[in-house]
């Protein structure tokens, strides 16, 4: 589990193929920032750009660690085939504080930013979901945006999808990778856990009604 809050930009430095078919996935070596991985193990989660992954290898000296991810989650995710600066999140431990929301990393989708300009001190982020998500949208719900835990404040039902529109705090564009986005670039996106059991719970009730 996750709460995200971005505790670290990293870098995807290098990628190898794992295999010679399309059924294959990737190998990943990601740099991070000094100190980032001095109390990591093998095995560990961090969510990268959202996407939940599983350490494989590390290397203290030269601040960089590996995952392997195989084909479906590249086809699933987005910006985890390219070289090029990553969101980081460690997985949440029992005894920290929840400062985001309850954030699972699993990709629930993939948007598209329609929108990314500066609004006085602040930026204003529009991002097209598709229209399966658009049931788990509300005004003033959360969203995860690249691994970051964000709070909606206009929902706009369209034919094309559903567009949510999103505040940035300046603290937020300096320290996540949410600075590089422009119109067109790929978003993942995972709802909110709970409308995830809420709709689940409401869709049993409409089969049986007892």
């Amino acid at each position: 589990m996750f709460t995200g809050i971005i505790t670290g930009v990293g870098r995807i430095a290098a990628l190898h193929d794992l295999g010679s078919s399309l059924s294959h996935g990737k190998r990943l070596t990601l740099e991070v920032p000094a100190g980032y991985l001095d109390d990591a193990c093998l095995g560990d989660s961090i969510a990268i750009n959202g996407a939940c992954m599983t350490v494989t290898a590390l290397n203290l000296a030269q601040q960089q660690f590996c995952i392997d991810i195989s084909a479906e989650s590249l086809a699933k995710t987005c910006g985890l085939d390219q070289v090029g600066p990553v969101n980081l999140e460690k997985a949440l431990r029992a005894h920290d504080r929840l400062g985001g929301h309850m954030v699972s990393g699993h990709v629930d989708g993939i948007g598209h930013v329609t929108h990314f300009a500066q609004v006085g001190e602040s930026w204003e982020l529009r991002v097209l979901a598709p229209t399966g998500l658009a049931k788990y949208l509300a005004y003033k719900g959360s969203i995860t945006v690249n691994g970051v835990s964000l709070t909606v404040n206009r929902v706009s039902d369209l034919h094309a999808g559903c567009e949510i529109s999103i505040n940035l705090i300046p603290h937020t564009v300096e320290n996540t990778a949410l600075a590089r986005l422009a119109k067109g670039v790929s978003v993942n996106l995972e709802i909110d856990l709970i409308a995830r059991y809420v709709e689940r719970m409401l869709s049993i009730e409409k089969k049986d009604p007892l």
